[in-house]
């Protein structure tokens, strides 16, 4: 009697090891991290139905020939139903994503800064598909039938994107992703020219071992929940669980080289990170204007925000931040007993002027701003 055979055991690690060799080939990556972040995210894109969020990928730049669109071209070979999307309209994303009947397409989306770029629309309607995607949940709803006899239907969105452009994106994207920071190669730095007819094949060869692995895993990675480093929670979290957890099943060196990754960009993305002007005037009034004063006068604070070098308030569309700009922003925000945030009366030995209290923004510094840094122009306490 003959005995059934078993399939060989797939070495995880040492795949994920010969993805990396694939993309080192072709693609100066910025660091260590981003390979291994970049190598994680094209594996998860076989397991999608495993987790409860897909990050994105993001290649930005601030200048052309820095790699993106070839870190893309890379993860094209990579990758599941890979739909090289560049201007690609929203109904057509839509369609692309909700229809399915040739499996769930991962949507590799170049020239992303002619979408989102400062001279584009706003183009809330993609920007919505993207977000919306991001979670297995997510949908986007749409009216469906003829002129009275329409009815909104809800269709799936959740997709793996990759995106590559010039300077930024908007902060809902760019919090759901994985941001690599491309520059352009040094001297010393080279890599293999990459040639379609050639090397796709061999991309399309390490894709599918890719699938046949995924197969093995998914259902341990069903529910997983990795264990994260210190001091990534929250949004970041969610982003890199599905990352994290594939390094464990990958074993080897995978979880410790993909932690090491996850704490490094996401401190990057945090130092890079674009924050509202709300939060910035927070910030700088807290580390620049304040600096452990009690009190401040309006005029005192606006004189102190102006002079600020690289910082926007000298120019607020032509004009230098005023005090009913100041006004508007910080009431916005609330105190700990949950009034706005305004001017009140302050006595000083010329009389009394109008200004802000620092117990006032205390709440506001707390839950909004980052840690305090020491600030080299301390203010001067006018109580």
């Amino acid at each position: 009697m003959t005995e059934p055979t078993t399939a060989p055991t797939i070495d995880g690690a040492a795949l994920l090891d010969e993805v990396e060799a694939f993309h080192r080939r072709f693609n100066a990556f910025p660091t260590e991290a981003a390979y291994v972040a970049v190598v994680l995210w094209n594996a998860h894109t076989h397991l999608l139905d495993a987790f409860e969020s897909t990050p994105r990928l993001a290649f930005l730049s601030p200048e052309p020939g820095s790699g993106k669109t070839r870190g893309l071209e890379i993860c094209g070979t990579l990758v599941p139903q890979p739909m090289v999307a560049v201007n690609a309209s929203p109904a057509a994303l839509f369609r692309a994503v909700s229809g399915m009947e040739s499996g769930r397409p991962t949507i590799l989306f170049d020239e992303i800064d002619t979408v989102f770029g400062p001279k584009a629309k706003d183009n809330e309607e993609l920007r919505g598909l993207l977000n919306a995607g991001h979670r297995r949940t997510g949908v986007s709803y749409r009216c469906v039938g003829d002129g009275g006899q329409q009815t909104v239907q809800a269709f799936p969105s959740y997709a793996a994107v990759a995106v590559a452009g010039l300077g930024w994106l908007p902060d809902t994207i760019l919090t759901r992703s994985v941001i690599i920071r491309m520059r352009r190669r040094a001297p010393n730095e080279t890599v293999e020219a990459f040639r379609s007819r050639i090397h796709e094949p061999q991309g399309h060869a390490l894709r599918d071992r890719i699938a046949a692995w995924a197969d093995t895993v998914r259902t341990d990675l069903e529910g997983a929940y990795p264990e994260m480093p210190d001091g990534v929670s929250d949004r970041p979290a969610d982003v890199w669980e599905p990352l994290l957890a594939i390094a464990d099943a990958a074993g080897g060196h995978w979880p410790q080289r993909a932690r090491e990754a996850c704490v490094e960009l996401v401190a990057a993305a945090t130092a890079g990170d674009k924050a509202s002007l709300g939060i910035r005037l927070l910030t700088d009034l807290r580390d620049v204007v304040f600096n452990g004063a009690d009190r401040m006068p309006t005029a005192q604070i606006l004189a102190a925000l102006n002079a600020m070098d690289e910082a926007p308030w000298a120019d607020m569309g032509g004009k230098p931040l005023d005090s009913r700009q100041l006004a508007k922003r910080l009431g916005e925000y609330v105190t700990a007993d949950n009034a706005p945030i305004k001017a009140r009366n302050i006595r000083t030995g010329a009389g009394v002027v109008k200004g802000y209290y620092a117990a006032d923004l205390h709440d506001a510094w707390q839950r909004y701003c980052p840690m305090a840094t020491e600030s080299a122009t301390p203010a001067t306490d006018t109580a």
